[in-house]
C-alpha cells in the first residue's frame, strides 16, 4: 500500500511505453498523474529534498535525514562540460533556518553516504543547527569538522554497523561510488585520514570534497525498512538477506555490470522502488524536479527485473509512506 503527495507521480507517457516495450509491468507507483493512492499502512514517512536528500521520520517523532543538501549551488553538473571543479562550496544559512526554524525539518542522525559536494555541503551547518549524530567515515568526518562540524557530534562508521536507537535502528554496509566515463573513474576520489588529529584545511572548491569511501544505510522503524545507495554502485555480498521494504535506488550505472538486476535480485525483489539522484540539482528545490537523463532508463530496468516492485516518482518536498 503506497500513500504519497502527488507533485512529481510521473505519468504514462513516453516512460511507460519503453517500459512495456520492455516487457514490464507498470505498477501503482508508475501510474497516470493524478490518479489516488490507497494509504500507506507503515509508521515511516520519507521525504525527498532532491538529490540523494531523504528524510525519514519514524514514531516518537524521531528523524533521520541521509546526504541532506538544500543549497543545491550551480556547478555544472550534468552539463555537457561536467562539472567545475574550482566552484566555490556554499551553504544558504537562511534556507536551512527557514526549514528547520519552521520546524518542517529535524534531525536526530544525519547519515553521509559520501563525502561529494551534494552530499556533505549543508551537513555540517545542519548539524550545529539540530544537534544531529553524524554518522560517516574516516575521510568524512575529517571534511565534516574541517567545514566546522561540532567534533563531539560526528560519529565514525566503517560498514557493518548495527546500531539500535529510540525505535529504530540502523545498519550501515560498505558500497561503492558511481563509476563514469570511458575509464570507468570515480569523481573527486581520494581519503582524508586522520579524524581526531589535527583539523585538514577547510575545503572552499568543490574538487576538495573528496568521495572518501562510500556506505550504505538500512534504516528501520515504525513497521518498515528503506535501503539507500548514494552512488549508482554497491558490494553484492553486502546485501545478502537483507529485505528493505523500499529501496532508494540511484539513476545511473551504466558502467557497472547488471547494475538493477543484481542489486534488486540480491534484496529479494523490494516491495517499492523509488528513484533517487535523478535530478538536475543546477535547478532550485522548489521548482518540480527535472530529470537529468537517467530516470527512464532506470523505470525500465527496474520493470524487467523486478516487475512485482512498484516503481514510485517522489517529486522535490513530496512524501511517501510505505
Amino acid at each position: 500500500m503506497t500513500q504519497f503527495k502527488r507533485r512529481g507521480l510521473f505519468g504514462l507517457g513516453a516512460g511507460a511505453a519503453a517500459v512495456l516495450a520492455a516487457g514490464g509491468a507498470i505498477t501503482a507507483g508508475a501510474a497516470a498523474a493524478g490518479e489516488p493512492a490507497p494509504a500507506g499502512t507503515s509508521g515511516m514517512t520519507l521525504r525527498w529534498w532532491g538529490n540523494n536528500s531523504w528524510e525519514i521520520r519514524l514514531p516518537g517523532g524521531k528523524t533521520v535525514l541521509i546526504d541532506p543538501w538544500l543549497t543545491r549551488y550551480h556547478t555544472g553538473t550534468y552539463s555537457k562540460a561536467g562539472a567545475d571543479p574550482e566552484t566555490p562550496i556554499s551553504v544558504d544559512t537562511a534556507l536551512i533556518d527557514h526549514y528547520v526554524d519552521s520546524g518542517e525539518l529535524r534531525a536526530d542522525h544525519i547519515l553521509v553516504t559520501h563525502g561529494h559536494y551534494d552530499h556533505l555541503s549543508d551537513v555540517p551547518y545542519l548539524a550545529e543547527k539540530t544537534g544531529a549524530t553524524v554518522l560517516g567515515t574516516e575521510t568524512h568526518l575529517n571534511l565534516l569538522a574541517a567545514l566546522g562540524a561540532p567534533e563531539g557530534q560526528l560519529a565514525l562508521a566503517t560498514g557493518g554497523e548495527y546500531l539500535t536507537f529510540d525505535g529504530y535502528t540502523i545498519r550501515v554496509l560498505r558500497s561503492l561510488h558511481s563509476a563514469t566515463g570511458a575509464r570507468a573513474q570515480v569523481p573527486f576520489p581520494g581519503t582524508r585520514p586522520g579524524f581526531g588529529g589535527a583539523k585538514l584545511p577547510k575545503p572552499t572548491v568543490i574538487r576538495e570534497l573528496v568521495e572518501g569511501g562510500t556506505l550504505a544505510y538500512l534504516v528501520s522503524g515504525g513497521g518498515a525498512s528503506v535501503l539507500d545507495f548514494g552512488g549508482s554502485n554497491y558490494v553484492e555480498s553486502e546485501l545478502a538477506g537483507l529485505r528493505p521494504d523500499v529501496v532508494l535506488l540511484p539513476a545511473g550505472g551504466g558502467k557497472i555490470h547488471d547494475y538493477v538486476a543484481r542489486l534488486l535480485g540480491a534484496v529479494g525483489g523490494p516491495r517499492f522502488v523509488l528513484p533517487t539522484h535523478w535530478d538536475d540539482f543546477d535547478y532550485p528545490l522548489t521548482e518540480p524536479a527535472r530529470d537529468w537523463g537517467g530516470l527512464e532508463t532506470l523505470r525500465a530496468a527496474v520493470a524487467k527485473a523486478s516487475p512485482a516492485s512498484e516503481f514510485v516518482v517522489v517529486d522535490h518536498l513530496d512524501t511517501f509512506r510505505p
